[in-house]
């Protein structure tokens, strides 16, 4: 871009010349050292040498980026800055701005760079997943926030803390100097945590989004919140709860080999006298439990002859939670209809 300078400090030009289009620089300190001491890394100091004068205002009137966040942060009262370690090149310049405006200078840290999973710097055209992405898979806010904030930064051997904790805990000199690394398995993990301490009501509601997205119209009832509570134990996130739940309001399909290992002549008998056991129970996890007791007595067999059928049959799957808990919260009128064809 062409310029034209000042002849001498305090005097301006007469005219612009033609051609030039105008901007405004700082007058950066001709000589001198800008030292300050980063919350993360320690001392730096980079000579006034070092540093051009900065253009802080372009032609068409728009502030740059190093005099915008110097302002912004003057009028909005910040006292810590914590970034990116790329931005160590700007700090220079931001401090000698404020130094000149008179502003009170914040502490400046300045953290390493996130790998991914694969060593490379994450950045937004590598590696970046949306918020919407997480949500939509399945994480829980608090388990991504948790996630985040130790990255980078530890207490101690803590991996797990609520919000009012990580508040309490903070300390800037508790900031890794080395590169933290993304690592998917353990945001997992962290979710898993949250989805077994989050209210069985919270969950329905997301389940019942995560279903209505499957073109299942569901209502996040007490009916659903039940069998939240029931599942998320085996769960990772609300995705893994749908994909279990999904079993009581679509149609399942039983494997061929659970029907060719569990659906045996010897047990056909049984779940018949159950089906008729289950049209005439109370429909509750004490009226199942006691017609499954019976059936086992009637025909002598143990109780995984007979539910690991049943569970093929109502659930699609074979490995479940307690049956009888699984089976009464299923519609009776559903259950049964499922077990017509033994």
């Amino acid at each position: 871009m062409p310029a034209a300078a000042c002849p001498a400090p305090g005097k301006l030009l007469p005219a612009v010349p033609d051609g030039v289009q105008p901007v405004v620089r700082f007058a950066n300190p001709p000589d001198g050292v800008v030292t300050w001491n980063d919350l993360v890394k320690g001392p730096i100091s980079i000579s006034n040498t070092e540093i051009d004068d900065l253009i802080i205002l372009r032609p068409d009137g728009v502030p740059t980026y190093n005099f915008a966040v110097v302002v912004d942060d003057w009028d909005m009262g910040i006292t810590h800055v914590f970034r990116g370690d790329e931005h160590i090149n700007n700090t220079p310049w931001q401090i000698n701005i404020f130094n000149a405006l008179g502003a009170p200078l914040p502490q400046f840290g300045h953290c390493p760079v996130i790998l991914g999973e694969d060593g490379q710097k994450l950045s937004k055209r590598r590696g970046a997943v949306s918020v919407t992405a997480y949500e939509e898979n399945g994480y829980l806010p608090e388990a991504m926030l948790n996630y985040l904030a130790r990255l980078g930064w530890s207490h101690g051997d803590d991996e797990l803390f609520s919000l009012s904790q990580m508040v309490a805990w903070f300390d800037g000199s508790h900031l890794s100097k080395s590169p933290a690394q993304w690592d998917a398995a353990k945001l997992t993990w962290v979710n898993a945590h949250y989805i077994k301490q989050a209210d069985d009501a919270r969950l329905a509601g997301l389940v019942a989004a995560q279903l209505a997205g499957r073109g299942l119209a569901v209502a996040a009832d007490d009916r659903l919140a039940a069998m939240c509570a029931l599942f998320k134990d085996r769960c990772n996130t609300t995705v893994d709860l749908a994909d279990w739940l999904q079993m009581y309001f679509a149609p399942v399909t039983p494997t061929a080999d659970d029907l060719a290992t569990h659906l045996t002549d010897m047990v056909r008998p049984a779940l018949v006298s159950l089906r008729d056991r289950l049209a005439a129970c109370p429909w509750d996890k004490a009226g199942i439990a006691l017609a499954l007791k019976d059936t086992l007595a009637e025909h002598k067999l143990k109780m995984p002859l007979l539910a690991m059928p049943l569970r093929a049959l109502l659930c699609g799957r074979t490995q479940t939670p307690s049956v009888d808990a699984v089976v009464a919260l299923f519609d009776r009128t559903t259950a049964l209809a499922r077990l017509q064809h033994v």
